[in-house]
């Protein structure tokens, strides 16, 4: 894995924690950390021996949102003069004539992950904070936690994908609230509204993601995992069940077959954990859908 200067990534056992790694500035989202988080999830994509990504925040918080420091007299949101422009990370990629919006970078590629990806959210997550947890697989959040989408009180709009995303994790009616007040939602609240599936104290909070993120690497298959994910999340923007019946027919033809279901019966009339032998890097049928796909109008 490459150095990197606002995040770090520690693998171990078929497991990368990836950390948001600005704690004297509340791990502010910089142009930097948003190439550095996509640069380290490819690595960690391509890597068949990591099974599962948790993410967190170093220090007191997750990610207080998009850096504005120094922001006084520039442009609002605008990373000039504050000593965070990253040349290499800045807008050579457009979409409909204007440059990506940067939260969306990060959410599309967490959400093209082939590996499941653990929240574990600490202290504040706000603005972009907030956002790039929504394409996260589960969240888990410290008691100390605080969530906010307070676009609408910047002046500004959801962004990273959020639009799309959030009113699917906790409804439109939540979701529209939460947005129009931008008001701080606390732990429990975000529990109750299915934004976070565990509630833990701060001091258990990265013990309680990896206990989730080992258990599926020692029982599941990695290319069963992937496929889920994939079709889980690619079935929230079809318009029918057939979508899934047909795609699950069609890829479960060729997964029934195959060394990973041979071990998994073999497994368990044996008693024994099983040893799934496929790889995604080099197994994943090409029948199994690959989401989010891109428009094309988009392709500018």
């Amino acid at each position: 894995m490459s150095r990197f200067d606002q995040i770090t990534v520690d693998t171990s056992d078929g497991v990368s924690l990836l950390t948001l790694h600005r704690a004297d500035a509340g791990n502010a989202y910089t142009p930097i950390m948003r190439r550095e988080i996509v640069e380290a999830l490819d690595e960690i994509d391509a890597d068949d021996s990591v099974r599962a990504v948790v993410i967190t925040g170093h220090g007191r918080h997750f990610c207080v949102g998009a850096d504005l420091a120094g922001n006084s007299g520039a442009k609002p949101f605008s990373y000039e003069g504050t000593g965070q422009r990253d040349d290499k990370s800045r807008a050579a990629e457009t979409i409909s004539g204007v440059p990506r919006d940067g939260g969306g970078v990060v959410s599309l590629r967490l959400a093209a992950m082939r590996k499941p990806t653990i929240a574990a959210i600490n202290g504040a997550a706000v603005g972009v904070g907030a956002t790039i947890t929504l394409p996260m697989d589960i969240r888990i959040a410290s008691s100390s936690a605080r969530f906010g989408f307070v676009f609408t009180r910047r002046g500004i709009m959801p962004e990273a994908a959020s639009s799309w995303f959030l009113p699917r994790v906790v409804g439109i009616s939540r979701a529209m609230e939460w947005v129009a007040t931008g008001r701080i939602i606390n732990a429990a609240d975000a529990l109750a509204a299915g934004l976070v599936s565990q509630v833990v104290p701060g001091e258990e909070l990265i013990d309680a993601a990896m206990e989730i993120a080992r258990e599926i690497r020692d029982n599941t298959s990695s290319i069963s995992v992937a496929i889920s994910r994939q079709m889980l999340w690619g079935s929230l923007s079809e318009s029918s069940p057939w979508w899934a019946h047909e795609r699950e027919s069609v890829v479960m033809s060729e997964l029934k077959f195959g060394p990973d279901a041979a071990e998994g019966v073999a497994s368990f009339f044996e008693k024994r954990p099983p040893v799934f032998p496929s790889s995604v890097s080099t197994d994943y049928p090409a029948t199994a859908p690959n989401w989010p796909q891109r428009p094309t109008e988009y392709s500018d």
